[in-house]
């Protein structure tokens, strides 16, 4: 009946808890997204995957690899696994560890200590089951390390998913900066072709009479410039190319053809809900929150330290002086020490700890809001930029379209003498110039729409 009261006590865990109630901070930010944003769309973030918003079958494999194989997510996610055994550990503490013992010990005493003054030997076997220097939270202590510990490991899953999310949304932003280049150097290897020939037909014309050097001198210039850009780009690919390899971690091979930046069919049309909604949906805010919480939990650990501590060792099993007594009828032997801490001086130490856990928790609440903040305003600038690149895209679409038929009707007059060969080279490069601009204005679009599904919370 002792062993059972006992037990009894020992899972009797669940005590008052000095953890002040958690209550989630105010949204520090408007309750609506500003009236000139548009927020109306097609589609739904609801239940929108990262493959039905990224449509393109190569950067889909991209984003595979680098969710595979990039070492910045595999630190996140060993970071995932070391607060869950960390959690593990902490919490282990709000039950009792029950060991099994067997000793056994001699102990010889001279005769000039021994009553008999002659030299003796005693020995003890024993085995025994028993549990340890164990806590009774009457006060809630190991609870809230325990509640600590869950709500670290829970901030450490939520970032992890928070940097899953920012690493797709930045392979999508650098495969399609890559294609962009890509596409601009074939434009600029267009225009040196086209040049080139331009300089041998002004050449020509020049050797018969009907051009002077200046037309020549501007064929020429024209065409070195085109070269010149065609460098630049070549450069800028191949550094679009190394960001890219660099996020996705390993070696691509026999990837499914990709698509150009006009056939992409990104959703760049999605709807966006109140800020009460996307943003506490966020895996950072989730973090943060979580992060919130700990610190909460922190300060109810630091409080109970005040009180009493109380400690049990308990054990009970078989004792006797030979081992082959040890199972013997009247062989059985327990131990049952309690042990009272009760802190009464000891400068201030306990109290500086609630301090410290206080001061923490304010911190906390101020990430937390800044993080809140930061949110809203990702969101609202992504929304603003979305509109306006769509308007801003159409607008060089036709500016595109006026200058390259431009081109071709200074072309036409120069061929029959209307026109002198500067203008033909002024519409030459404004073409070029247009284009050049109606390619990157497009990708930014959809490298708009990617990070607008990060910072909604897409996939997390």
């Amino acid at each position: 009946m002792v062993k059972v009261g006992v037990m009894a006590a020992i899972l009797m865990l669940s005590g008052c808890s000095w953890m002040p109630p958690f209550e989630r901070p105010q949204l520090p930010v408007p309750a609506q997204w500003p009236q000139s944003l548009q927020l109306a769309g097609e589609h739904s973030l609801a239940g929108l995957t990262w493959q039905q918003l990224l449509p393109d079958a190569r950067l889909q494999a991209m984003v595979t690899a680098a969710l595979a194989y990039n070492r910045d997510l595999r630190i996140a996610v060993a970071r995932v696994a070391e607060a869950r055994a960390l959690y593990g550990v902490v919490d282990a503490d709000r039950l009792p560890t029950i060991n099994l013992s067997m000793a056994h010990s001699a102990v010889q005493t001279p005769g000039d200590l021994s009553a008999t003054r002659y030299k003796t030997i005693s020995r003890r076997h024993d085995v025994n089951v028993g549990i340890t220097s164990f806590e009774l939270d009457f006060w809630g202590r190991v609870k809230s390390l325990s509640a600590a510990a869950q709500a670290s490991y829970l901030a450490t899953e939520e970032a992890h998913q928070a940097f899953r999310l920012s690493l797709m949304a930045d392979v999508a932003t650098a495969y399609l900066t890559l294609q962009e280049m890509e596409e601009r150097l074939a434009l600029a290897e267009a225009t040196v072709a086209t040049r080139q020939q331009s300089r041998f037909l002004v050449q020509q014309r020049r050797d018969a009479g009907l051009a002077g050097d200046l037309d020549f001198l501007a064929a020429d210039g024209a065409y070195e410039s085109a070269r010149a850009d065609k460098s630049s780009l070549e450069r800028s690919r191949a550094q679009a190319e190394h960001a890219l390899n660099l996020l996705v971690g390993t070696e691509t091979r026999n990837l499914p053809a990709g698509r150009s930046l006009g056939d992409q069919h990104i959703i760049t049309d999605m709807a966006v809900e109140a800020p009460s909604t996307v943003l506490l949906s966020r895996p950072d805010v989730r973090a943060a929150e979580q992060k919130l919480i700990a610190a909460n939990a922190n300060i109810g650990a630091a409080r109970a330290a005040f009180l009493p501590r109380i400690n049990i060792s308990l054990a009970f099993g078989m004792a006797s002086r030979t081992f082959s007594g040890l199972f013997d009828e009247g062989s059985g032997a327990w131990s049952f020490t309690p042990n009272l801490l009760l802190p009464l001086f000891d400068s201030g130490r306990t109290q500086a700890n609630v301090d410290l856990a206080e001061a923490r928790q304010v911190m906390a609440v101020a990430e937390y809001e800044k993080t809140i903040q930061q949110a809203f305003r990702e969101v609202a600038d992504l929304l603003v930029l979305r509109d306006k690149l769509a308007e801003q895209l159409k607008a060089q679409e036709a500016v595109e379209k006026a200058q390259r038929e431009r081109l071709r009707l200074v072309d036409t007059r120069y061929k029959v003498g209307v026109s002198s060969y500067l203008e033909v080279l002024d519409a030459q490069r404004d073409s070029f110039t247009a284009q050049q601009g109606t390619l990157q204005l497009r990708r930014a679009l959809l490298v708009t729409a990617a990070q607008l599904y990060k910072a909604l919370g897409g996939d997390a």
